[in-house]
């Protein structure tokens, strides 16, 4: 039987182009709810353009998560910030021609997204960008080129926090009262978080399921959580040698055992930074105990289990928020500046000064309150509503 030609027209065609560990997770949550009180509304088909390529940063959260498989897979892998994001955009663009979806989703602020938005905005096919608005007033940061660019071609902006509305509305974007929403006339919705929608789901299957405390011999003890994937750290020699440093300390001063998953890139690093005689791993306190990237579920156990987090990732920082926990931030500034605001987490940067004293502030004074700013659990369906109950093009 053919498909009922009145539905298809109501039928909204999305195109989610993912590539990045962040990505696949904040997918999950829309790609969920689109099965489940959309179906019938919403049909995605999912693009990975393979940036994060290898199992421990891609494949392990699609199986864990029960997200679909990407329909199309570019395999782009890692190259130089140019040669990654032209191949993704001929790739993308490829697709959008042979699909022709009503609108591209993206998320967050990667070559991935960047490539995404650029390809649609090119063919005047809507960009939807999820977790749109964040600033950390830092051009020397990819990643700012990329939120900035694609919020400025984006025809519907979903922020999660609402300091992501007033950054966008200080550079003249702002949510129109006319619909529709257009390239030019662009609707912009506070939807709040759809990692804590993941977080609120995972968390319980983390508990059951995930024997990473175990396995690592943390179930009775108060440890510390710490990960470091940006270039800006694990690329310069200096940074890593500082942040390795100062965990070994903070393990060392305070007797407690700080656990380092790490990214491919760090392991890279650690790697040329051995071969040069310039670091040494078995230097390390026995305390700091360098695994293996590890999966989502055992991400939420191991935040779920921690004292302290320390991180340079954005994603990171928010999981913290989440698990209650406080959060020493490795880097100079963060798009999530409601933490630091707060008094929940410190900017503390690559010193290992700055960084030991601010987990030690955080070992002997823990925050209390933890305010509901990254919303109520339900954003991919704040999202989804929007899209089904007004008018884009």
């Amino acid at each position: 039987m053919s498909p009922n030609p009145l539905i298809l027209e109501l039928m909204i065609r999305l195109l989610s182009v993912i590539g990045a560990r962040p990505q696949i997770i904040k997918a999950a949550a829309l790609s969920r709810t689109i099965a489940g009180e959309f179906a019938g509304k919403v049909s995605e088909i999912i693009l990975h353009t393979g940036q994060h390529y290898d199992d421990s940063m891609s494949d392990v959260f699609f199986r864990e998560m029960q997200i679909p498989e990407p329909a199309y897979n570019l395999d782009i892998g890692s190259s130089s910030h140019g040669m990654q994001t032209g191949m993704m955009i001929q790739g993308i663009e490829e697709v959008i021609l042979k699909e022709r979806p009503d609108g591209v989703m993206v998320y967050g602020d990667t070559n991935s997204t960047l490539a995404g938005a650029l390809a649609a905005a090119k063919l005047h096919v809507p960009v939807i960008h999820i977790e749109a608005g964040l600033r950390s007033f830092n051009k020397q940061m990819p990643e700012e080129i990329n939120r900035i660019t694609c919020d400025h071609v984006s025809t519907l902006l979903f922020s999660p926090t609402q300091t992501g509305i007033v950054n966008l509305a200080r550079e003249g974007i702002e949510h129109s009262e006319k619909e529709p929403y257009t390239f030019d006339n662009q609707g912009v919705f506070h939807s709040g978080d759809v990692m804590y929608d993941n977080t609120l789901r995972f968390r319980e299957a983390a508990e059951k399921n995930s024997a990473v405390l175990r396995d690592l011999a943390l179930e009775d003890c108060a440890f510390i959580l710490a990960t470091i994937h940006r270039p800006s750290n694990t690329d310069v020699a200096g940074n890593l040698k500082n942040i390795l440093g100062a965990l070994d300390g903070i393990a060392h001063a305070h007797g407690i055992p700080v656990v380092l998953p790490l990214h491919p890139r760090t392991v890279a690093m650690i790697e040329k930074l051995e071969s040069q005689q310039l670091f040494r791993r078995d230097a390390l306190s026995d305390r700091v105990k360098l695994i293996p990237a590890v999966s989502f579920l055992d991400m939420i156990k191991l935040e779920a289990g921690a004292v302290l987090i320390l991180t340079d990732s954005g994603g990171v920082q928010k999981e913290a928020w989440f698990m209650e926990k406080p959060v020493v931030v490795l880097r100079e500034e963060t798009e999530w500046v409601e933490i630091i605001q707060s008094g929940n987490g410190r900017l503390a940067g690559t010193s290992a000064e700055r960084i030991r004293e601010a987990a030690g502030h955080f070992l002997k004074f823990p925050p209390k309150s933890f305010p509901p700013i990254f919303g109520n659990g339900n954003a991919a369906r704040e999202i989804l509503q929007v899209l089904t109950t007004t008018r884009w093009e």
